[in-house]
């Protein structure tokens, strides 16, 4: 991945726009803008856009256009979730998914924050058309078998990925009793109490690239696993 970033520092297209690193341009005064490519099961890849902002009521409108400057997509302000946070201020966060267009190019992508007292602001982020393969190899895995307790999950690694986050669901229920943080390994042991004793399990992985760069942003690809399932003894 390093060899890859000196590739682009090296290149034309990427000398023109070099001063930009000299502040992290995914941020302007309004918030953070970052787009990246997915890799999900049963699904064509796909772009991922986030923008989240201290300064919700501030905006007035936001687009998203492509590296030739033409418009990628409008982002509604309906779509916003609000996030409260222990002695922060409260922050608001737009995701959505976009299906990439056959056009699609490796290149600066740019969102453009107009504020309601008329101002206009832009965060770029800089998205290479690398795809980052799907984990394999998961275990346990097996809807025939059942696994005593502790159960520890295991996975192939990715080509390419620093970091894997794990979810794991109870299937009776649909609820979500654990996930990990950023981890850099491809083996988590589920904690005692997450798990009970006849219970019926999925799980999935999913891996990035990064944790953070910038001219990456907070990571350009990233894929999710299918869903595994497996049994825990009686």
């Amino acid at each position: 991945m390093i060899f890859f970033i000196f590739q682009l520092l090296a290149s034309s297209a990427f000398a023109e726009d070099a001063p930009v690193l000299d502040q992290d341009p995914h941020r302007n005064k309004i918030g953070f803008f970052d787009i990246h490519i997915c890799n999900w099961p049963e699904r064509q890849h796909f772009f991922k856009i986030l923008f989240s902002t201290e300064k919700f009521m501030d905006i007035a409108e936001m687009e998203v256009f492509n590296p030739s400057g033409d418009s990628l997509t409008v982002l509604q302000k309906s779509r916003f979730k609000k996030l409260v946070r222990k002695k922060k201020p409260e922050k608001w966060v737009f995701i959505v998914d976009m299906d990439m267009p056959d056009s699609a190019t490796a290149g600066w992508y740019s969102i453009k924050v107009k504020t309601t007292d008329g101002k206009e602001y832009t965060a770029r982020d800089y998205v290479p058309m690398v795809r980052i393969k799907r984990t394999t190899e998961m275990a346990p895995s097996s809807e025939d078998s059942s696994f005593s307790l502790p159960v520890t999950l295991t996975w192939s690694k990715v080509p390419g990925a620093g970091f894997y986050m794990v979810f794991v669901r109870d299937e009776w229920t649909g609820e979500m009793v654990f996930e990990t943080k950023l981890i850099s390994s491809n083996n988590i042991k589920i904690p005692e109490g997450k798990l009970l004793p006849g219970g019926y399990y999925g799980w999935r992985v999913h891996a990035r690239d990064l944790n953070g760069n910038i001219l990456l942003g907070d990571f350009h690809m990233g894929s999710m696993s299918r869903k595994a399932f497996f049994n825990v003894a009686e």
